[in-house]
């Protein structure tokens, strides 16, 4: 009985532990970004390698995996691919790290990164894939929610406040460089990275309203990945092209720029993918992102001890709001769900009788209507 018992927490375990990592990995890939762009890394230059880095990765996992129940590609299915992968990463992740670069935080614009879950709320209204029921609390719940983590992310953008210099003594005792820390950037670049980071989240929401859409008539999560990338890294090398055509900007050595490019594209767009797929299946979407706001510890705390990056109360305080709103839209989605499976019409034991005598009586009559 104990051994089945044991047994049973560490299968419980396994979600738990695979979201950790997965958000540990994402995490030390904002890291390693933000490492690449102070050693001079041009921006587009790096988000065009790391679609090349995962498609070299999963286009041979997926051939050997689904290489048996791929359904064929249709131009709507390609269609869809080629959005997902201008939205997902052409768009997406220029943004994303333009505003690193921008705001020189990882900070501040993994905290925006959570406003994702509202801003995909916005999009499904704005496109009629979901109504707004405001007199019900689920709709109130998303509503507030998604209220909540926009006046986060504006308190981020406009209020910096006292800088929070514990994590600074604790990690760089000693150094030469602590004392100084990072270059601040201007209030401008701040403000428009920031919006830069919450644009990025918009185009992020409009992916996943579009491949959710290409799930449904191709249910191939590796081929999707891949060919996504591939989309992904010849819209981004097309668009690097016509700004940066001197070769020196895509030189590679062995470099953080390469470290750099390889993480992104195998460990984290590779392997991460696939292990929150599995977590998906598992326990669904509500599951997984209940741990997004980890990155946003993981990456505060290996940002001031690797980056030496300074953390104020500002970032803090509109971190909580954002993540208080994700949570609050989580409840609210949550909710709907509980709202609609009690909405929904219940078949009793007699209805299900008669369903059944119905169907039996139409196959009986197509039956003497063929003979």
């Amino acid at each position: 009985m104990g051994i089945v018992g044991a047994g049973g927490v560490l299968e419980a375990a396994r979600p738990v532990a695979a979201m950790v990592v997965v958000e540990l990995v994402f995490s030390a890939m904002q890291i390693f970004i933000k490492l690449a762009l102070d050693d001079g890394m041009d921006v587009r230059v790096l988000v065009a390698y790391r679609p090349m880095f995962g498609a070299a990765f999963l286009c041979p996992v997926a051939f050997l995996v689904e290489r048996k129940k791929r359904p064929p590609l249709t131009v709507k299915v390609v269609t869809g691919l080629f959005l997902c992968g201008l939205f997902g990463i052409t768009m997406n992740q220029n943004l994303l790290v333009l505003a690193m670069k921008l705001t020189n935080s990882t900070t501040i614009v993994t905290a925006l990164s959570n406003l994702t879950p509202q801003a995909t709320f916005i999009v499904a209204i704005l496109t009629r894939m979901e109504t707004l029921k405001l007199r019900k609390p689920s709709g109130q719940a998303k509503l507030a929610g998604t209220l909540v983590g926009l006046g986060g992310a504006m308190l981020l953008t406009f209020y910096k406040g006292p800088e929070m210099r514990f994590l600074h003594r604790l990690a760089h005792t000693g150094m030469s460089h602590a004392s100084g820390g990072r270059p601040q950037p201007a209030v401008g670049s701040r403000i428009l990275g920031s919006f830069l980071a919450i644009a990025g989240c918009f185009s992020y929401a409009i992916w996943l309203t579009v491949q959710a859409k290409v799930v449904q008539v191709y249910p191939c999560h590796y081929s999707i990945a891949a060919l996504v990338c591939v989309f992904g890294a010849a819209q981004s090398t097309l668009l690097t092209l016509c700004i940066h055509r001197d070769a020196g900007h895509w030189r590679l050595g062995l470099n953080i720029r390469l470290y750099s490019s390889a993480y992104a594209g195998i460990v984290a767009s590779g392997c991460a993918f696939p292990l929150m797929s599995w977590c998906l299946q598992k326990k669904g979407p509500l599951y997984v992102a209940m741990f997004g706001p980890l990155i946003v510890v993981f990456v505060a705390v290996m940002s001031s001890v690797v980056l030496n990056e300074a953390l104020h109360i500002g970032i803090v305080l509109g971190a909580v709001l954002i993540v208080a709103g994700l949570y609050m839209v989580l409840w609210g989605k949550a909710k709907e769900e509980d709202e609609q499976e009690a909405d929904a019409p219940k078949l009793t034991d007699k209805d299900d009788e008669l369903g059944t005598f119905h169907r039996l009586t139409v196959k009986h009559n197509e039956e003497n209507t063929t003979l």
